[in-house]
């Protein structure tokens, strides 16, 4: 077991997407063998995992940190007048 791993990815109001250098069929290739997957989806005021979802990102143990970043992201959207609805107009 690893002490620590770093997963880079970004939060955005609808997902959660994380970078990987392992190729599957729900994963999109972006550059140098880098892939995207969208680990987690938020609907209905919570984020969820997708069947593919890793053990460690479904248990939900880390929503409360993710939460703290979309809020983030969404305050600084509203404050530069640019928060854009995903699809369902929920935020």
């Amino acid at each position: 077991q690893r002490p620590v791993n770093l997963d880079p990815g970004y939060v955005e109001l609808s997902k959660l997407v994380l970078a990987t250098t392992k190729n599957g069929s729900h994963r999109i290739y972006l550059k140098d063998g880098i892939y995207a997957e969208s680990t987690l989806h938020y609907r209905e005021g919570q984020w969820k995992p997708w069947p593919h979802t890793y053990p460690d990102y479904a248990s939900g143990r880390y929503n409360t940190f993710f939460e703290e970043l979309r809020n983030r992201y969404r305050n600084k959207l509203d404050a530069l007048g640019e928060t854009r609805r995903p699809e369902g107009g929920r935020l």
